[in-house]
């Protein structure tokens, strides 16, 4: 029987971890407590350290994180009700659904089709004065930042609240606003995201907001506890965002680990941009002077149909994905949201499929998911 490439197994990806995540648990078990406690206050000097910025604010998923940093602002008063936020029209969902929860406008941005990633000079085109934000999405683990956009900020006087759910760990080519190249420490903000399946993922939902604004920490911080600023004060309509202490700890383990993962992604992808070969199908770039962390390792099939190759792979044992197949302006919950022509979102939706890059795959694997894609 031929051998089976599985596209993610997190019993399998958690396994290295099993004793040290066990102890953590029953550490938490024991103590008594579960909000709020030692390891949520360690995660968080930990990721900001990490992202190297003043401050982050462990929550409960990456949806919260974004929804929280644009609350907090319009709180703050520096952005208001039909404000408009750009965001890249061929991310995830979450990053749409964060800022039209809170009354904004989501002004969807073509990609390049070089990084994938949101179009600086498609930015430039968008800015008008109602623009106020933009939302980069480091997609797939790609950094999303230039200089350009930099000087967009500080032109236009926007505000830059990064994606960061799927590139913890990644290094910019260029600085961002604050002196920095990582990732999550680029902008003004920026959202994490722990879901399972990211490269530091939680054994649940958990999330987290990162910045070096001291106004924006204290507000975030509230609202994401009832909008309480002390116990039964509550200064803001608030939500309850909070991560708990079992999740906390759990990351703080596999935060242990991370650089290994991505260095072992990172192998991996390298492995399959040197051996495939076959002329239908487009490789990601790999980007001097940055570090990707390839949360997803994705192709393009620009020639025939990109299910047909997704048919025949699984025949032959590979189990791939697609991110992400319905762009955000073709879902059902956004069928009256304003847009312009988006013809490369489109274009990308129909041709990306993600291989296997998380645990169990090995560099051995990709080479041999290679070889079975350039015999295809």
């Amino acid at each position: 029987m031929n051998k089976t490439y599985p596209f993610l197994n997190l019993k399998q990806a958690n396994l290295p971890y099993e004793d040290e995540l066990k102890q953590a648990a029953i550490g938490v078990i024991d103590s008594g407590w579960y909000l709020h406690g030692k390891h949520t206050d360690a995660l968080e000097q930990e990721i900001a350290s990490l992202c190297q910025a003043k401050h982050c604010i462990a929550v409960s998923n990456g949806l919260d994180a974004l929804r929280l940093i644009l609350r907090a602002y319009i709180e703050m008063g520096k952005l208001k009700t039909g404000d408009k936020v750009i965001v890249p029209g061929n991310t995830f969902v979450a990053s749409v659904l964060a800022i039209s929860d809170n009354g904004l406008v989501p002004i969807l941005c073509d990609p390049s089709t070089t990084t994938m990633n949101l179009d600086s000079n498609e930015v430039e085109r968008l800015i008008d004065n109602e623009v106020k934000a933009v939302m980069p999405v480091h997609l797939y683990g790609t950094p999303c930042w230039d200089d350009k956009l930099v000087q967009q900020a500080h032109e236009h006087g926007l505000l830059v609240i990064e994606d960061n759910a799927q590139a913890i760990g990644a290094l910019a080519a260029t600085e961002g606003l604050n002196g920095t190249r990582v990732t999550g420490g680029l902008g003004h903000a920026a959202g994490i995201s722990f879901y399972p399946t990211k490269n530091l993922g939680a054994l649940g939902d958990a999330g987290a907001v990162v910045t070096s604004d001291d106004e924006l920490a204290k507000t975030v911080r509230a609202l994401a506890s009832y909008g309480s600023d002390r116990r039964y004060h509550n200064i803001y309509c608030g939500l309850n965002c909070r991560i708990d202490e079992i999740q906390a700890a759990m990351l703080r383990v596999k935060l242990r680990h991370l650089d290994e993962e991505n260095a072992r992604r990172d192998a991996i992808a390298q492995v399959y941009n040197e051996t495939i070969s076959n002329p239908r199908i487009v490789t990601p770039n790999r980007f001097d002077g940055m570090r990707q962390v390839w949360h997803q390792y994705v192709i393009r099939v620009v020639e025939g149909s990109r299910d047909e190759m997704r048919k025949q792979l699984e025949e032959h044992g590979v189990m791939t994905d697609i991110h992400y197949a319905t762009p955000p302006h073709m879902q059902p919950c956004y069928s009256d949201l304003k847009h312009g022509p988006l013809p490369v979102t489109e274009q990308l939706a129909g041709e990306v499929i993600s291989l296997p890059i998380a645990p169990p795959i090995t560099e051995n694997d990709a080479r041999e998911i290679a070889r079975i894609i350039n015999a295809i």
